[in-house]
């Protein structure tokens, strides 16, 4: 008897939590865009990796999945409701889906959910585009708990572009940006939804920005990083009271319609980039008394360079990005000075629009917003950044949302592509 209750306790220990090669959440395990795996291919065929399925019909959207204990989770708007979706990570085939949110008929643009599902305890968490938080059962899609931003934190509007964060789930905690005036950030407990904490930072301005937080220990205090909208910045939050640290608010910077990219951080430096006549800065946390820090500026830029909303990459000291405003120009930054290595003049041969980064044993995997994906060298020296491979993607079966934005996603030896309403799986596993 004792042998049977301890194998079920391992089964509900092994079901509530991802495996080292899944990518529970928005930009993988660290939120950094990096892939742990090894023995992936090192090139492509001319037409890309051998298939393996293809998902239809998951609704509009250009939110990244996410992949953990077998299942692949996403969200979509499907018949004006936005929800989220679970497939069978061996054949594609769905499990289940949930709407949770009548946000399409409240969003000025209809271009679907953004949200990439945050999977932790055997839940799954989601944004819906009008700003409500959802946990679901993550076997079953059974809704646990909601918050509304509009209606439990007093956010006053909805972004042009909907809410677009990707909550982060640290241990009991659920940390979410509703930006209204009093609440910029909660804490939010993960089993019931109850308030754990807020943090106010300020006047908000126009409001919520698009980015997703994350965590780091800087200065010496362990907090939360999120950046909110162009008046309100990036805000440290500590992350055991929910009192802010430090704030950042430069116009040169943060000036425009959106502020989309996860900061960079590493030691007590962060580097962030907006873009929408934004710009660019490396910022050092430094320590100003116990429970609070400054923030001193090592460099700025003003609009050149600046990331879009293809995500920003640190390797071996240098951050590699797609620069420009719906532009994805190569580009590598010193992350210990700030100072632009190089910029290529154009984007990649056949590459258009913004352009998504993700790297996996040596290799960036970079996909453009025209659906061409490539195989690039990384290298801080210009004539070394070379294009291995590339293809093209299939078309999704829509003609109303055209935006391919979701990040590349690989988990389990597959590759992982979303546009719109479709999700393609490769195998970039090499042979053994």
């Amino acid at each position: 008897m004792s042998l049977r209750v301890l194998s079920l306790a391992l089964l509900s220990l092994l079901a509530a939590s991802a495996s080292a090669t899944d990518w529970p959440q928005w930009r993988g395990p660290n939120r950094d865009s990096i892939c742990t795996e090894t023995g992936l291919l090192k090139s492509w065929p001319t037409d890309g990796p051998s298939q393996v399925w293809t998902a239809s019909d998951l609704g509009t959207g250009y939110g990244t999945p996410s992949i953990a204990n077998g299942k692949i989770y996403g969200t979509g708007t499907r018949d004006g409701k936005d929800g989220v979706w679970a497939l069978n990570e061996l054949d594609g085939k769905e499990l289940w889906f949930t709407p949770f949110d009548n946000a399409a008929k409240t969003l000025p643009q209809i271009n679907g959910a953004g949200s990439t599902p945050t999977f932790s305890g055997g839940q799954v968490y989601a944004v819906s585009g009008d700003g409500t938080v959802v946990a679901m059962n993550a076997s079953t899609g059974k809704v646990v708990w909601t918050k509304s931003f509009k209606k439990d934190f007093g956010t006053p509007t909805t972004p042009r572009w909907g809410f677009n964060q990707s909550v982060l789930v640290d241990g009991d905690k659920v940390i979410c940006a509703p930006s209204s005036a009093k609440v910029a950030v909660a804490a939010l407990k993960a089993s019931t939804g109850q308030v754990i904490w807020t943090a106010e930072a300020g006047p908000i301005g126009d409001g919520a920005g698009y980015s997703s937080p994350i965590k780091a220990t800087l200065a010496g205090i362990a907090t939360y990083l999120v950046v909110l909208g162009k008046d309100s910045g990036l805000v440290g939050v500590n992350a055991d009271t929910g009192k802010v640290v430090w704030q950042y608010k430069n116009p040169i910077v943060f000036t425009g319609t959106a502020q989309i990219p996860t900061p960079i951080v590493s030691g007590d430096k962060v580097w962030v980039s907006t873009a929408y006549g934004g710009g660019s800065a490396l910022l050092e946390i430094v320590p100003a008394s116990k429970n609070k820090a400054t923030v001193k500026e090592l460099k700025t830029y003003s609009k050149e360079p600046l990331n879009h909303h293809g995500g920003m990459i640190l390797l071996d000291g240098y951050i590699y990005f797609g620069h420009g405003q719906n532009n994805g120009i190569p580009t590598c930054v010193n992350f210990k000075t700030g100072e632009k290595v190089w910029q290529a003049d154009r984007n990649l041969p056949g590459g258009n629009g913004s352009a998504a980064y993700l790297y996996a044993d040596g290799l960036l995997y970079i996909r453009y917003q025209n659906g061409v994906l490539f195989l690039v060298s990384p290298s801080p020296k210009e004539d070394e950044f070379k294009v291995i491979s590339s293809f093209k993607l299939p078309a999704p079966n829509t003609t109303t949302n055209k935006e391919s934005w979701p990040h590349p996603v690989i988990a389990n030896g597959k590759l992982y592509i979303r546009d719109q309403n479709k999700l393609y799986c490769y195998n970039v596993k090499g042979p053994a």
